[in-house]
C-alpha cells in the first residue's frame, strides 16, 4: 500500500466467541464486494460465488504471503514455498491475505497458505472460503479458527494433497 502497489482491501468480520458469523472484503480499486453469512453462502457484488473445481495440485494456482519479520524467524515460509513451487501450476503473492482468501472463494485461486497471520486479516476471508464450498484449516489440518496463525485454504478437492506437501517441508 505504501509503495502504491494496487492490491489492498478493507476486511471486516463479525464473530461471536470465535465463531465467524459475517464477513466482508471490499476491493475499492476494482469495486468488488465479497461477503458471506454463516450458513448462507458467499457472494461477489450480489452474485453467488463458489470455489474452483481444480482436482490436482499440479494444475492449481495458489497464493501465499511472507511474514513481516521473515528475516528474523526460521519459519518464514521460504521452505514451504520451495516445496510447492515445482508441484503447482503457479504461485502468486498479492500482499493481502484477505483478498487472496476472497479469490479462493471466487474460484480465481485454487488455494492459499500463509504463516503468522492475524485474525483481522483472515476472519472474513476464512468465512468466504467455507461458505463458497472450500476448506480452510491450520497447517496441521486441524479445524480453522480465526485465531490460528498458520492457515491453509483451498477449494477442498486439493486440500489433503496441499497439506501433505506442506507437511514434508515443515
Amino acid at each position: 500500500y505504501v509503495h502504491g502497489y494496487p492490491m489492498f482491501c478493507v476486511s471486516v468480520a463479525l464473530a461471536h466467541w470465535g465463531d465467524v458469523l459475517l464477513g466482508a472484503v471490499y476491493d475499492p480499486l476494482h469495486d468488488e464486494f465479497f461477503y458471506a453469512q454463516k450458513g448462507e453462502g458467499s457472494a461477489l457484488n450480489g452474485e453467488r460465488i463458489t470455489v474452483s473445481s481444480a482436482g490436482r495440485l499440479i494444475s492449481s494456482l495458489l497464493s501465499t504471503g511472507f511474514p513481516y519479520q521473515r528475516a528474523m524467524i526460521l519459519d518464514n515460509n521460504v521452505a514451504l514455498f520451495n516445496a510447492l513451487i515445482t508441484r503447482v501450476q503457479g504461485v502468486r503473492r498479492s500482499g493481502s491475505v484477505a483478498l487472496d482468501l476472497a479469490y479462493v472463494a471466487a474460484g480465481r485461486l485454487d488455494g492459499h497458505w500463509e504463516l503468522h497471520v492475524k485474525p483481522w486479516d483472515t476472519a472474513a476471508g476464512g468465512l468466504l472460503v467455507k461458505e463458497a464450498g472450500g476448506r480452510i484449516s491450520s497447517l496441521a489440518g486441524e479445524p480453522w479458527s480465526p485465531f490460528e496463525p498458520h492457515i491453509v485454504a483451498s477449494n477442498g478437492v486439493i486440500h489433503d494433497e496441499l497439506l501433505a506437501v506442506l507437511a514434508l517441508a515443515d
